[in-house]
């Protein structure tokens, strides 16, 4: 049986860590991960999913905003990554957005995002921590989310001081914390499009969280299977 390939995008340096640990879990569940850096050659390159993981603050140009934070960005991963999302979005290719992830996939949308969390948090902590010390709340009943996670809360991490404020088209949400801050979108019109504004990939010892890159794989499989 062929394995699907899942790209996994990333930085064209650093990332070590959590490009490692995705590669791992799209291994464990019989996928092949292909790592895409800003100097990969897209047009050649083969993927049948894709997970466009965490990092860099999305440079605010790409949402017609000017910069509120000390500029920490990376405009070659961004061309990158929003290349990679149009071509899931036109080729119906199965999508994790992990953190940054899901915030340029809301951007590639059109939404926009808040820059600095601070002002937006009353009840959790802005604190960065990859241990699962923060609630989600799942708002969806039907969503590709809730069956994946199979719960109504869910303990999650957070490394992140930008979150998603103007949801995109055709995205809904999925997930918020107890700020209610979006934690979670997807698309309800594909079959697999989703972002997480945590980090599955430090907790893949917690089922629910591996199972997110096993629906990538297994809607990934049911792709190359049809083609």
């Amino acid at each position: 049986m062929v394995k699907p390939v899942i790209a996994i995008t990333g930085p064209e340096r650093g990332a070590f860590g959590p490009r490692l640990l995705v590669a791992l879990a799209v291994r464990w569940y019989g996928a092949a991960p292909l790592q895409l850096r800003p100097s990969s050659d897209l047009a050649t390159a083969h993927f049948d999913g894709v997970v466009i993981t965490g990092g860099h603050d999305v440079d605010p140009v790409l949402y017609a905003a000017t910069s509120e934070v000390h500029p920490n960005y990376d405009p070659a991963r961004d061309k990158l990554e929003m290349a990679v999302i149009k071509r899931a979005d036109t080729a119906h290719i199965p999508l994790l957005g992990i953190c940054r992830g899901a915030q340029l996939l809301n951007v590639s949308r059109g939404g926009s995002l808040f820059q600095q969390l601070t002002e937006q948090r009353r009840r959790t902590s802005q604190r960065w921590t990859i241990l699962p010390l923060k609630t989600l709340c799942l708002t969806r009943q039907n969503s590709a989310l809730k069956q994946i996670f199979q719960c109504d809360t869910a303990r999650i991490n957070s490394l992140h001081n930008q979150a998603i404020n103007q949801l995109g088209d055709n995205l809904q949400i999925v997930g918020r914390d107890l700020d209610n801050i979006v934690q979670a979108v997807a698309d309800p019109d594909r079959d697999f499009v989703l972002g997480v504004q945590w980090h599955p990939e430090f907790l893949i010892f917690i089922r629910r969280q591996r199972h997110l890159f096993k629906a990538v794989v297994e809607q990934a499989r049911a792709r190359l299977a049809q083609s």
